[in-house]
């Protein structure tokens, strides 16, 4: 049957509750369910071969898939398509085309074909490129990805479907973020299958993958308070503002009951996520006052990516329905928690298991042990680069507060999985710490401990049971980035292993004595990257530095990372990144760095200078009213108190200009380290301020109004 023939699925019974999650999760996906009922048995065949075994896409059906694609989506009441992209702006695009063209008789018909499907030219010029391409070369190309299905969008009037792609320039390199993770996907599997065809799996034609599930942190304020904050509007956080009496040091909002309306944001945030098929699982209050999170179950990480791209302009849309504004920086205000988005992560090997959950044989708990020691190789060597990948100007105001992890990179592995690896540095001795075991096997190996590893909230990097915990992402920041370099770094450690091994096999020495020696020379290289304790004490910076971790505390020192020879060499042995397109990047978030940084100290000083100030006089001009008053009736009333309070608020009013002033100068000059330092100094003048000021006389809503009044 052609794909023009087929009808669209019935629509559900009339009995079933369409509003219940069974049946609202993935009704706007054109998933591979859905497909089943659009495209011919071939076709569809075709595509689930690409879309679940990595295969090529056959040609010759893009027409149909196209012509499916449509037709369901028309169903869906879509007039235009679009081929959803994410740039190096962080964000996602899109351009929209509709589906109609006329027909040269005064009508028209609507039409989608399968070159519109799998490529498109949106115009490329105002795009960050980093030097790629020049502002004057316009053209820049989207290539449909199928590993990630189409979905429609709602509007008020309309819909739109979105159809997932790369973006790339005129030459082939990289525009966006999915491009080089798609590339790490494929460099990750080729060893991940290498190692397993080491260790007996058959596994030709098949392939390994990544999954990722992402928390999601994110604050809520009421949009009255947010349209008054010049700051939040134009910067994403409060440039000024001091803590209140009360905020998170009780814990009481913690897993606390949900406000009334914000469980009813929450509540359509999980029905719109759910429609287009983002697995929304979880949903809490956070440790600050008017934070939130949300978490979603594993997927294939590609997907998980798109997913939470989704997550986050669905949380922003579905905030503004409800009146509050969601704000996704990483610290949006000072003095308590900021926001991340933790981001876990596990492998799947060609036999469809969690190569990072101790197995239930000798066999499988030896690729775990030797994915953990990849992963310690991984880190130890390649810490810049992963630290690059989460830098920005936001995280850098909270990698290292007390609820983020430091920027020294180190691997929390818990007691019992710590002293198995110390006893494979020691020559292999057979125990283990109490706590339920199993047995290796490896002539070498202990017993390995499951289950029993707490979890280690200071720990930048941390296991936790069978998966890894990146928790330095920041919560504005794509999940794409930092795992297209985790994928790629942890790559690089798999195949020094299995030349290894492969080397030591064709020697004809046995397989368990190479896998240990290998495995010991990797714990005893490397071990300095475990830590277990607390990452936030200055005991454990003293000791980082003594092991040669190195703390990079800022941006402009951790990006440099991506001008490394050695870490070109790397991006480029394994077809992730060229060393143009690496450069771009450095450019790319260099130049986003410095630009947010004048964003603020422009804000920040019309602020001051436009608000601040003429509230703070006002306030002087009334206290001075109120003492000559009372002077001149005499009868002994000195009002040295109230004196003392006029010289407090002229002075630090004064304060604030001359702050002003520094950061003007330091703006004129161009002098990021300047602005970002003037910018602190104005701030503490200010905070200053509001200490003093009345509260019906400051302009800005406070920290208390915005974090509890919801």
């Amino acid at each position: 049957m052609s794909a023009k023939s087929k009808k669209p699925s019935p629509a559900p019974d009339a009995g079933v509750d369409v509003k219940h999650p069974a049946h609202l999760f993935g009704v706007n996906v054109f998933s591979l369910r859905t497909m089943r009922a659009y495209l011919s048995e071939p076709a569809y065949e075709s595509l689930a071969a690409t879309i679940c075994e990595g295969r090529s896409l056959a040609s010759g059906i893009a027409d149909e898939v196209a012509e499916a694609m449509k037709t369901w989506a028309i169903a869906k009441g879509a007039t235009h398509f679009t081929h959803w992209f994410q740039p190096l702006t962080g964000a996602t695009a899109e351009k929209h085309e509709s589906f109609i063209v006329p027909d040269r008789q005064g009508g028209a018909i609507l039409q989608f074909s399968g070159k519109e499907l799998i490529k498109g030219e949106p115009d490329a010029s105002s795009f960050p490129s980093g030097g790629l391409r020049a502002t004057f070369e316009a053209r820049g190309y989207t290539a449909w990805d199928p590993t990630s299905p189409a979905f429609v969008k709602e509007g008020a009037n309309g819909a739109t479907l979105c159809i997932p792609t790369a973006f790339f320039a005129y030459h082939g390199e990289a525009l966006d973020q999915k491009t080089p993770l798609l590339r790490s996907l494929e460099a990750l599997s080729r060893q991940v299958c290498r190692l397993g065809e080491l260790f007996g799996l058959e596994c030709p034609g098949k392939r390994a993958f990544a999954e990722l599930g992402w928390e999601q942190e994110y604050f809520l304020v009421d949009r009255e308070f947010y349209n008054r904050r010049l700051d939040l509007l134009q910067t994403g956080r409060t440039l000024f503002g001091t803590r209140p009496a009360k905020h998170q040091q009780m814990g009481d909002h913690y897993f606390g009951a949900i406000r009334s309306r914000v469980l009813a944001f929450m509540e359509d945030l999980d029905r719109e996520l759910w429609k287009l098929g983002v697995p929304a699982k979880m949903r809490h209050n956070e440790a600050c006052p008017a934070q939130f999170e949300i978490a979603a179950v594993y997927e294939e990480l590609n997907l998980a990516v798109d997913h939470n791209m989704v997550a986050m302009q669905a949380l922003r849309e579905t905030a503004a329905a409800h009146g509050f504004v969601c704000l996704l920086h990483e610290k949006p205000f000072a003095g308590v928690n900021g926001s991340g988005k933790h981001n876990n992560w596990n492998i799947v090997g060609p036999d469809g298991r969690n190569w990072l959950t101790p197995g239930e044989n000798p066999h499988e708990n030896a690729k775990f042990l030797t994915l953990i020691c990849a992963l310690m190789k991984a880190i130890d060597t390649r810490a810049g680069i992963l630290r690059a990948s989460v830098a920005t100007a936001g995280n850098d105001h909270r990698l290292g507060a007390h609820e983020a992890p430091p920027a020294i990179l180190s691997i929390f592995l818990g007691d019992q999985l710590s002293d198995v690896i110390e006893q494979i540095a020691n020559g292999g001795a057979k125990t283990a710490r109490a706590g339920g075991t199993l047995h290796v096997g490896v002539s070498s190996l202990p017993p390995l401990p499951r289950d029993a590893t707490d979890r280690n909230r200071t720990s930048p990097f941390a296991f936790t049971g069978n998966k890894f915990e990146f928790r330095a992402v920041g919560s504005n920041q794509s999940c794409a980035g930092p795992n297209a370099v985790l994928n790629t770094i942890v790559a690089e450690a798999l195949d020094d292993i299995c030349t290894r091994l492969e080397t030591a096999l064709a020697a004809g020495k046995p397989f368990n004595e190479s896998l240990e020696t290998i495995l010991r020379d990797l714990v005893n290289r490397h071990g300095r990257i475990l830590f277990n304790g607390d990452n936030y004490t200055a005991e454990w910076h003293a000791e980082a530095e003594r092991r040669g971790l190195a703390n990079v505390r800022t941006t402009p020192e951790a990006l440099g990372a991506f001008l490394d020879p050695d870490v070109t060499a790397m991006f480029e042995k394994y077809n992730v990144l060229s060393e143009r397109e690496l450069k771009s990047r450095y450019e790319v978030y260099r130049q986003e760095y410095e630009g947010l940084v004048a964003i603020e100290a422009g804000c920040a000083v019309r602020m001051a200078r436009t608000m601040i100030v003429p509230a703070a006089i006002e306030y002087q001009s009334g206290l001075a009213a109120a003492i000559n008053s009372v002077d001149s009736v005499g009868h002994g009333c000195q009002m040295h108190a109230v004196k003392e309070l006029l010289s407090r608020v002229c002075a630090d009013n004064e304060r604030v200009l001359l702050a002003v002033d520094r950061l003007e100068t330091a703006r004129k000059q161009g002098e990021t380290a300047a602005m970002r330092a003037a910018t602190a100094d104005l701030r503490s003048a200010v905070d200053a301020l509001e200490e003093l000021v009345p509260h019906d006389l400051w302009p800005l809503p406070s920290y208390a109004e915005m974090m509890f009044m919801m």
